[in-house]
């Protein structure tokens, strides 16, 4: 142990930088200490099959919560698949391997099974985990843990300085980690992210259960680890930046066309889709339906493609044109649940008073309670609660109606009470 994790061990819980204060309402002030080096120093990264097989037995060996991260190369390749994992558990120390040159990491999955997995912003890296065979079973989200207990910043770095005293080194976040082999600099950065993940999920811990939370944090971690993959996005080319701007459905239809051959492109040659073409260029050759090569060419985006380039981004256009009016996407998509509520208004008046007196008094609530709106509950569950309520608005009612929308149960405590009195008082007055 460094002199620097020395110190911090006699610090059950700092509260710099806006954390929620102690019991008797003051704040730590020592200065954050800079964390510069793993305790054990920079491991070598895995990246054979033997050397796996040695991690994975130390680690099923280890004790307590294991620390997991994982690095994608977002803005670089394309999809989120994982470039490095870093793993630490006590008994076992730091482990950085490379899911390229080990892409099944199912038996190390296995072999931690049966520990809690201690992740910062779990829902950001269990996808890519997931695909190279590591799935928990229990987990500690330390960003949700933040979140509950009222931080107002829950990045790692945050996190770590104004709960541990330690700043942690965030320069190479955004670095293309598909780089092989992986510079020093960027390991000993990994290396550090897990370094003190657990102590962090310790610390948490302790704040949670002093503000009468822990269960709460409890019920939606457990949500996180069972929750199934995520369905494949419909028409995910409708996410292109600045489709607010095409009106006309067959401008959406060339949208839609480069993005399909841009997607095809970036696949192929495994590259962020905005590095083949951007999606200001998209939306604006849809606004500008250029009939050949030369006018594309004049367009933003496009005035550097070269002319085999230009042509297959027209072939996409053109291809946009032709097509029939049944084959023309329409302007929205079909969209489950209720409207926007910025229509509500005018479809329905009631529903629009139900949901600003709803929203009034959650708001409320999440401020009692020192957490954001969003994770006292979902702002989605309550439209959808406002638009279509239960016939008669009583407990009971209510509760199997947030329940049926996914709230936890002690989401349902929370929102019940104020939710029957804002929806009673919407329809007195309404």
């Amino acid at each position: 142990m460094t002199d620097a994790h020395e110190t911090a061990a006699d610090r059950s819980l700092r509260t710099t930088g806006g954390a929620p204060p102690d019991e008797a309402g003051s704040s730590a002030s020592e200065a954050p200490i800079p964390l510069l080096e793993p305790r054990e120093g920079i491991p070598s990264v895995i990246a054979d099959e033997v050397a796996l097989a040695e991690v994975t037995a130390a680690f099923a060996a280890g004790s307590g919560p294991v620390a997991v991260d994982a690095e994608r190369a977002s803005g670089y390749r394309y999809g989120q698949r994982a470039y490095l994992v870093q793993l630490r558990r006590q008994g076992a120390g730091t482990a950085l391997i490379d899911p390229v040159a080990c892409p099944d990491l199912s038996g190390l999955g296995e072999a931690l099974s049966g520990a809690e997995w201690v992740l910062h912003a779990a829902t950001q890296d269990l996808p890519c985990l997931r695909e190279i065979g590591m799935v928990p079973t229990r987990l500690f989200d330390t960003e949700l843990a933040g979140r509950l207990a009222g931080f107002p910043r829950v990045g790692l770095g945050a996190m770590v300085e104004n709960v541990l005293g330690f700043v942690l080194e965030k320069g190479h976040s955004a670095v293309d980690w598909s780089t092989r082999p992986l510079p020093e600099p960027w390991l000993r950065y990994a290396a550090l992210d897990v370094e003190l993940l657990v102590d962090l999920r310790d610390a948490l811990e302790k704040e949670l259960d002093r503000q009468g939370k822990l269960e709460w944090a409890r019920q939606e971690f457990d949500a996180i680890a069972s929750a199934p993959p995520a369905e494949p996005r419909k028409d995910p080319w409708r996410r292109t930046s600045g489709m607010h701007k095409v009106r006309r459905r067959r401008q959406l239809a060339v949208v839609r066309e480069l993005w399909q051959t841009r997607d095809r492109i970036a696949r192929r040659r495994d590259v962020s889709p905005g590095k083949v073409l951007g999606d200001a260029a998209i939306v604006e050759a849809a606004l500008a339906m250029p009939a050949n090569a030369y006018a594309l060419a004049a367009l933003n985006g496009f005035g550097r493609v070269n002319r085999r380039q230009l042509e297959q981004w027209q072939a996409a256009v053109d291809r946009a044109k032709s097509l029939t009016e049944s084959q023309l996407p329409q302007p929205g998509q079909p969209v489950a649940g209720p409207p926007p509520p910025r229509a509500w208004a005018d479809k329905d008046p009631a529903a629009a008073v139900r949901l600003s007196a709803a929203r009034t008094a959650v708001s409320a609530v999440a401020e009692r309670l020192n957490m954001p709106q969003e994770n006292l509950i979902a702002p989605d569950t309550v439209r959808r609660v406002c638009w279509e309520p239960p016939k008669v608005v009583d407990a009971e009612s209510v509760g199997a109606a947030l329940a049926g929308y996914g709230a936890r149960p002690w989401q349902v405590e929370q929102v019940t009470p104020v939710l029957v009195a804002a929806l009673a008082s919407a329809g007195n007055t309404g």
